[in-house]
């Protein structure tokens, strides 16, 4: 296999970082087509790219990414006193609380314990691309099992919910707020809503490649539309959801659903995390402490009724300092669908963004974990 070129540049006493990226890139093969950033306290040391294609501004959809961008909006509203993370829902939205909603709260939610993960029947792809419209759909919703007792993962559905109760304590979107608040203030280019002038930037998702034997192996073991986890991916809509054309659709793009819908590159992601959690140009981090020390600490961590024992969330967040063992027991962040990755780690200061244009047939990304330990040694070691 000829070598892949490799762009960007990294800081001194990263370069091994470049090295292994290349080694990733190179065992992708055809669907080696990605960007990865890495910021250590607000300082930018990691920032390539590989790919046809592909170059730093390249912007893509980062699917659940997408949730810890809208995490960090609702911490900021948090920290200033607009938000209660134990106040029912129903307080802000009261037609929330029929069918045995009455007392969750956002804290519930954002946990993953609220068992409202979608709705009977299915959402279409076209419902699915609008938050408001998903949260009527939810408002009536039975949970699927009793509030606070077990743990699973709404894939697309569950800021909907945050993002209503965003709207009625402020009268304005959660996709608004973000922009105000977070990206526009600090140039990020992650997007909860792309811009017509930016969709020039935007490079489709792609499928998962692999042979037919084993594409035949994984669907036979995947579950069922009506299952748990077939209603947490929005499986049991007619038809199903196609996860990868999803966000190749232009009004899921323009409208930027909070669970799913954001587009953003690698360094759009690290620099997010980096604003929230040490500042970017000498700037203040967006969150204080306290704020952070409690949307990055461990809630729902028993195995997760959707997508089992890799399910494990603080608030908002997945727990990162599970996933990678390496990092800190507060280290926070959110992957999504198509490969995309990142996290910040608040004692290191370290902050990792990485996307990928082509899915996983069987959405299994090893490559995630050998950039961040390169990340990490060349961090610790800086």
């Amino acid at each position: 296999m000829s070598e892949m070129e490799i762009y960007g540049t990294v800081a001194d006493g990263f370069e091994a970082v470049r090295d292994e990226f290349a080694a990733a890139m190179a065992a992708g093969g055809d669907a080696a087509e990605a960007q990865l950033s890495a910021y250590l306290n607000g300082r930018k040391v990691v920032d390539l790219w590989a790919g046809e294609g592909v170059t730093g501004d390249t912007l893509t959809g980062v699917y659940s990414s997408t949730k810890g961008a809208a995490t960090l909006l609702v911490a900021l509203l948090t920290q200033e006193g607009v938000l209660d993370l134990d106040e029912p829902v129903a307080t802000r939205w009261p037609e929330f609380a029929v069918a045995g909603k009455a007392g969750i709260t956002l804290r519930d939610v954002l946990s993953h314990r609220s068992g409202v993960i979608g709705v009977d029947g299915g959402l279409t792809a076209s419902e699915l691309a609008d938050d408001q419209v998903i949260a009527a759909r939810l408002a009536g919703q039975r949970p699927y099992w009793r509030p606070g007792t077990a743990c699973g993962y709404g894939g697309f559905v569950s800021f909907a919910i945050v993002g209503e109760v965003v709207r009625r304590a402020t009268g304005r979107s959660l996709q608004e707020l973000f922009e105000e608040r977070v990206r526009a203030p600090h140039g990020l280019d992650v997007h909860l809503g792309l811009p017509e002038a930016l969709e020039h930037r935007y490079r489709k998702v792609l499928p998962g490649l692999a042979d037919p034997e084993e594409l035949a192996a994984f669907w036979a073991n995947v579950p069922g539309p009506h299952s748990i986890t077939g209603i947490g991916y929005g499986l049991n809509s007619t038809p199903p959801l196609d996860q990868v054309a999803f966000l190749n659709t232009r009004r899921v793009r323009a409208l930027g659903q909070a669970s799913a819908g954001g587009v953003g590159s690698a360094r759009g992601l690290a620099g997010m995390y980096a604003v929230a959690v040490s500042g970017l140009d000498g700037r203040a981090p967006l969150l204080g402490p306290d704020i952070v020390d409690e949307f990055s600490m461990l809630h729902s961590t028993g195995g997760d009724l959707v997508v089992g024992a890799r399910g494990q969330y603080s608030l908002g967040f997945q727990a990162k300092g599970l996933r990678y063992t390496f990092l800190s027991a507060r280290a926070f962040g959110h992957n999504g669908s198509a490969g995309s990755e990142a996290f910040a780690d608040p004692r290191s200061g370290l902050t990792f963004g990485y996307t990928r244009r082509r899915f996983s047939f069987d959405w299994s990304y090893p490559e995630h974990d050998r950039l961040a330990v390169a990340v990490h040694r060349a961090a610790a070691g800086s």
